[in-house]
């Protein structure tokens, strides 16, 4: 199996409606992705002006500049992980704050046009992070193929049906073989089932709203690469109970070696026992970049409930003792 690099993205933006309120979503196109499905299963979101972008990066940028009000754009898999493209352009290029998650199952099908079988197939394109959850697949079944780059799952569905080729086939979701009239040679070719991709919606300047069950990410870079300062960094989440739903380092593009890391814990920046943890982490390592605080879509509420409150009775428990001071 061969692995070609994609073609040069070329900038796309297209309005899919038009919005009472006035505001405006950004979204990864063409028509028939999982981030548009991902989206659609947001009803205040679906509301909004629809503006489908050629790229994540685009989407972002255009949040970033003010071209629309909300960016909705793909994160982390359950297979492959972090979404590249999202995460260094919020961690690095963009300051954006993540408003909301959503986690959708994913299905990735083999789409080709009518009639053709998998013996004629030579080529197999997609979006690389959904390419990368079938390796087992296209080893299988397809070793011989090259496995090609497009900017998303249903760009790869629309240029098959643009060009009518029959030695080539899209990785896709079965929205894009019915938007685009393809016929779904397999289904379900992803490597592990019951997969899961997660997507957030991000804007300029807002907070959201503590939920009692949220979540805050951030970047922590280090002040000096020593031995025990990771260590140090996790320290102030462990001592105080907040449990670390990701941990994530990240080249700083500074040179071979440097890095940050990208963190999500349980909680809002509101809660006092998460601002306590993170006002240590500024004071000791000087550069701690604020990625937001929203509502989880995974984990249990009563969970944080139940940490909340603990922080609450401590607090209490100190202040009863402060006020014994004579």
């Amino acid at each position: 199996m061969t692995w070609t690099v994609g073609p040069t993205v070329v900038s796309c933006r297209s309005v899919d409606n038009d919005a009472s309120s006035g505001k405006s979503v950004g979204y990864l196109g063409p028509i028939g992705t999982f981030t548009e499905q991902a989206l659609f299963s947001q009803h205040d979101l679906a509301d909004l002006e629809r503006i489908r972008f050629g790229s994540i990066v685009e989407v972002l940028r255009a949040v970033e500049d003010g071209s629309i009000d909300y960016g909705f754009t793909a994160i982390e898999n359950m297979i492959e992980g972090s979404v590249n493209a999202a995460i260094d352009t919020l961690a690095f290029d963009a300051d954006l704050l993540i408003q909301r998650e959503v986690v959708i199952n994913v299905s990735l099908n083999l789409l080709v046009q009518p009639g053709v079988t998998i013996d004629a197939i030579r080529h197999v394109r997609s979006i690389p992070v959904a390419y990368a959850q079938c390796r087992r697949y296209l080893a299988d079944h397809l070793p011989d193929a090259a496995v090609e780059a497009t900017n998303s799952t249903a760009d790869a569905a629309r240029e098959l049906a643009d060009t009518g080729a029959r030695d080539t086939a899209a990785i896709a979701p079965l929205r894009s073989a019915e938007v685009y009239g393809l016929e779904v040679l397999a289904s379900d070719i992803e490597d592990h089932p019951q997969n899961q991709t997660r997507f957030v919606m991000v804007g300029r300047d807002a907070i959201t709203t503590p939920t009692g069950h949220d979540k805050t990410s951030f970047l922590v870079y280090q002040r000096e690469n020593a031995p025990g300062s990771l260590v140090g960094i996790l320290q102030e989440f462990a001592a105080r109970s907040i449990d670390l739903v990701k941990l994530e380092s990240r080249p700083t593009r500074k040179g071979l070696g440097d890095y940050c890391f990208l963190i999500d814990c349980v909680g809002h920046i509101a809660d006092e026992v998460v601002a306590d943890a993170l006002r240590d982490i500024h004071m000791k390592q000087g550069n701690v970049k604020f990625l937001g605080s929203y509502p989880s879509a995974y984990g249990s509420r009563q969970q944080q409930e139940f940490d909340r409150q603990a922080v609450s009775n401590a607090e209490k428990w100190i202040r009863s003792l402060r006020d014994r001071i004579i």
